[in-house]
Formats: structure tokens, C-alpha cells, sequence
């Protein structure tokens, strides 16, 4: 299958945290790629003094995991001891200085990853986007270099979400063709599809250019959006495994109805992950969920609710396989289609029958004791036709 797996690897490297007023979960599942090539950072507690700061990223590697990997050990170094970074914070810390410092610690780092590379005589190819938070206590500074994507959730709703860097957006275009490349089939050079990263330093030796001039730029977008106490809801910071199959305000009416039902930030975690697997998602996957203390509580009436919906999933599976009475007991393909043909009420938003699909295979699995493995189309992925804006 090329660079995919005859099945998916499921397992999930799991993490959280709290501190600052903040509570953090994280998943990531290497899915059906060969390699896993996704890294991750959650700090609560900057060094240099920044106690009150955190610091949250992913980084979606290609070609390779070094450059992601590197980047989750050094990437918050480089930004907080760099020079302009230091002495934002070291005068009235406004918001202009940070952002400069943010960018020059990106700038660092691949410069310094290059260095390294060289030494070993270009052996290293890969790279990685990196989207991530700053958290400070007056802002959320977001940082975005690829197309991994953040998004803060305020007052039941999505605020603001990073733009994707694709070598089709116009100014990324200029870009590369003034660097004496091009576009093709929404490509660099036919090759590399998002036009910003760390590393990818075949893409950065145009002579005479800088480098946030080259083919591909290492510089990131940094926002700066004041907080909200009391309507910030939470951040979802995620590679592009999970966006390719599930929009901004789908994603973010999933989260919530899950933190009604679980304050379990790992497992809200699992099942952002799981229910992308279910919907189509050929890529590695990985989430970092961040809660404000105005994140969405857990509801009696929410819990109550997704207990009868378990329930009645379960005996709708009993039905449709005795249903079938002699001809055998249907594969999970059919239950599952049969499931996606009715109108089931109170699924959750946004993840749909496919944030289910872990209590249906568990009562099918129950139910059809001379099951095996290869019962299941390992191709079959199950998502509505209309459920979902990828």
C-alpha cells in the first residue's frame, strides 16, 4: 500500500497537565502510515522567569520525524532565550516585541537544524509545520508555520482560528515564484504541499534570498488575541490529519458536547482522534485540547442523554444482526450502513455516527463470537456524504 498500513495502529500516546488556571489533554495515533512522524510540547511554567506562561504545540513532520522531533526538545528554548524575546519581557512586555521574539526563535532554530544537517552532509530531508500557543496571563499568542491548524473557542463559538500556509494562497505563490519556483498540482514544485515549515532545506538554498524569501519560509504567523476571562471556552491545536476530515465549527461543537459528558481531557482526546480515524483520515493524528476554567461543565441532562443513545445504538445493532436470521450475522460494514441510513436523534455534533463507532463494534464484536480480523473492509471508512466539510 505505499506509504500506508494494511490496517491502522490504534494506539494512542497519551498525556495532561494543569496549572496556570489551565487544563490540558493530549492524543496522537500514528494511524495508517507507516511512520509516525508527529511531536508535541505542553509546558506550564516558561524558564526565564515566566512562571505564569505556557506553552502548547504540534509539530507534523514529513519525509522523516527528526525535524518534528528536534523541534518538540528545542523550539521553546530557542524562542524564550533568544535576544528579542528576553528583552520584550524584560520591558513592559508588549505584544509587538513578543510576537518579533516568537518569529526570530523560528528563525533560530532553523538555522541551527540546518547547521546541523550540514555537518552531516545533508543526510536529513524532512520538516515540519508547527502550530502552537503562547499563554501569557493578559494573551494568547498564536504561532503558525504549515497547515496544522489552532482555533480558540469563546462564548460558544469558534473566535479565531490560524490560516492553513498552502502554495496555492496567493501571497505564498508570490512567494515561490520569486524564488524561481512553482506551483504545481497545489504543490511546491510539484512536490511539497504546505509552503511554510521547519527544515525542508532542499526548499531553502535559493541564492540571493533570504530566508522567509525562499521556496519555502520557516517564518510563522503570530496572533495576538487578548483573553477573555470567564467566555474563553478552550484552544484545539491539531495536525492536518484531523482537519482534513472535520471543519472548524464541527470540531468545536464536538469538543463541547464531549466536555458535557467527561471532564477527562485525555479521553475528549481519544475520541477527537478515533472519530477522525472513522471518518476517512489517512494521516497521522494528533490534538492538544486546552481548557480555560470557562470551559463548557459536565451536564446531568448531557450525560443522561448520551447514556440513552448508547443504549439504544446497542439494541439496534441486536436488532439488525438477528434480523438477518440464516443468512449469518452481517458484517460491522452493515451495521454500519444500515446505522447511517436512519435518523438517529441526539448523536453528537459534529462527530456523528462516526464518534460512535467504538460502542457499536463493541456490542457487534459481543454479539458475533466467530468473528475475525478480516470480517471488516480495512478500507471501509464511515462518514455521511453531508456530515462533514473537510
Amino acid at each position: 500500500m505505499g506509504a500506508f498500513l494494511d490496517k491502522p495502529k490504534m494506539e494512542k500516546y497519551n498525556s495532561h497537565g494543569e496549572g496556570n488556571h489551565l487544563r490540558y489533554g493530549l492524543s496522537s495515533m500514528q494511524g495508517w502510515r507507516v511512520e509516525m512522524e508527529d511531536a508535541h510540547t505542553a509546558v506550564i511554567g516558561l524558564p526565564h522567569g515566566l512562571d505564569p506562561w505556557s506553552f502548547f504545540a504540534v509539530y507534523d513532520g514529513h519525509a522523516g520525524s527528526q525535524v518534528a522531533k528536534y523541534c518538540c526538545e528545542h523550539l521553546l528554548e530557542h524562542i524564550t532565550s533568544n535576544s528579542d524575546f528576553q528583552s520584550a519581557i524584560q520591558e513592559s512586555t508588549s505584544v509587538e516585541s513578543v510576537k518579533n521574539g516568537i518569529r526570530t526563535g523560528f528563525l533560530q532554530i532553523d538555522e541551527h537544524m540546518r547547521t546541523i544537517s550540514e555537518k552531516k552532509h545533508g543526510v536529513d530531508r524532512s520538516g515540519s509545520t508547527a502550530v502552537g500557543v503562547m499563554i501569557s496571563p493578559s494573551h494568547i499568542y498564536f504561532i503558525n508555520c504549515g497547515d496544522s491548524r489552532g482555533l480558540l473557542s469563546r462564548g460558544g463559538a469558534v473566535h479565531f482560528f490560524t490560516q492553513d500556509h498552502k502554495p496555492s494562497n496567493p501571497l505564498e505563490k508570490e512567494r515561490i515564484q520569486n524564488a524561481g519556483g512553482s506551483v504545481m498540482i497545489q504543490r511546491v514544485n510539484g512536490s511539497l504541499a504546505v509552503s511554510r515549515a521547519l527544515g525542508d532545506f532542499d526548499y531553502k538554498c535559493v541564492h540571493g534570498k533570504g530566508p522567509t524569501e525562499q521556496l519555502v519560509s520557516p517564518e510563522p504567523e503570530v496572533y495576538a488575541i487578548e483573553r477573555s476571562e470567564g467566555e474563553d471556552e478552550f484552544i484545539i491545536l491539531a495536525c492536518d490529519g484531523i482537519w482534513d476530515v472535520m471543519a472548524n465549527e464541527e470540531l468545536c461543537d464536538f469538543v463541547r458536547s464531549r466536555l458535557e459528558v467527561t471532564e477527562d481531557l485525555e479521553k475528549v482526546s481519544n475520541e477527537i482522534v478515533d472519530t477522525c480515524l472513522y471518518k476517512g483520515s489517512r494521516d497521522n493524528m494528533s490534538v492538544v485540547l486546552i481548557c480555560f476554567p470557562g470551559a463548557p461543565k459536565v451536564s446531568p441532562e448531557a450525560v443522561k442523554r448520551e447514556a440513552e443513545l448508547d443504549k439504544y445504538l446497542e439494541a439496534r445493532v441486536e436488532e439488525i444482526i438477528k434480523k438477518q436470521g440464516d443468512e449469518g450475522i452481517p458484517d460491522l460494514v452493515h451495521v454500519m450502513r444500515t446505522l447511517a441510513s436512519e435518523s438517529i436523534p441526539n448523536l453528537p455534533p459534529g462527530g456523528e455516527l462516526a464518534s460512535k463507532r467504538s460502542v457499536i463494534e463493541a456490542v457487534y464484536n459481543k454479539l458475533n463470537p466467530y468473528r475475525s480480523d478480516d470480517t471488516e473492509d480495512p478500507h471501509f471508512s464511515f462518514k455521511h456524504s453531508d456530515s462533514w466539510a473537510g
